[in-house]
């Protein structure tokens, strides 16, 4: 059984359609999503769509939250509070209502999927080491939990200790804990423009981070006609 595990789609259609492909491609037979289906870019409703057409087992993010509640964006990044306000007018209440279902916290097969942390998810607090991560591990019951949130991603070992860092693959072994932070497929942050998603192998106990270039240029003009920041559509360009 293998497992693709997506995370910050953030309503890019482009990247979205090409991680799928490269994920049939490796053979994935099911799917998962650490959460932020929506917010940032132009496809909200037809990325929202295509992850519940695939079955993928689904967190709500903090775009997922704002996008589907009426709560005020004071404090919001000016950049984002203008995505969500234009992303909320383009959902359907289904599909608003559907957002605001979403839990905070799933366990799917023997590993667990959050958006931000296990501790306080509500709270969509930052990971990026291992400080940070430690505090996590306190709340972790299965052996891998995948999260999001960053765009970046990383992943942190705990043993007697916490180690972490960059990734490629990784073989998970009895007695320790994985705390997995999957990138972005809609929005990378690492410097990197292609998106970021990883495959879980349950069969072999594997965890491999795929990277899949696409056309952003498309998703980019799709951000500029549809009157979203152009900081949005810079950024895809150069994965920051």
């Amino acid at each position: 059984m293998k497992y693709a595990i997506l995370g910050d789609i953030h309503a890019n259609l482009e990247a979205l359609t090409a991680v799928l492909a490269d994920a049939k491609e490796q053979g994935v037979t099911h799917y998962a999503c650490v959460g932020d289906v929506v917010g940032y870019n132009a496809n909200p409703a037809e990325c929202l769509q295509i992850t519940q057409d695939l079955k993928c087992v689904t967190v709500r993010g903090n775009h997922d939250h704002y996008c589907s509640h009426d709560d005020n964006l004071d404090g919001f990044h000016p950049l984002a509070a203008d995505a969500v306000d234009w992303t909320r007018r383009k959902l359907s209440e289904d599909m608003r209502r559907y957002l605001r279902n979403l839990r905070l916290i799933r366990t799917v097969e023997s590993f667990t999927i959050v958006h931000s942390t296990l501790d306080m998810p509500e709270m969509w607090g930052y990971v990026f080491d291992k400080l940070e991560a430690e505090a996590n591990f306190n709340y972790q019951t299965t052996s891998v939990c995948f999260f999001g949130h960053t765009h970046v991603p990383l992943a942190f070992e705990k043993t007697d200790t916490v180690r972490g860092g960059l990734y490629t693959k990784i073989k998970v072994q009895v007695g320790k804990k994985y705390f997995i932070n999957v990138g972005s497929v809609g929005q990378p942050r690492d410097g990197d423009p292609r998106s970021a998603y990883a495959i879980y192998n349950l069969f072999s106990n594997e965890v491999e981070l795929r990277r899949v270039a696409y056309d952003f240029r498309i998703t980019q003009q799709k951000i500029l006609d549809a009157g979203l920041p152009g900081r949005v559509a810079a950024r895809l360009a150069v994965g920051r």
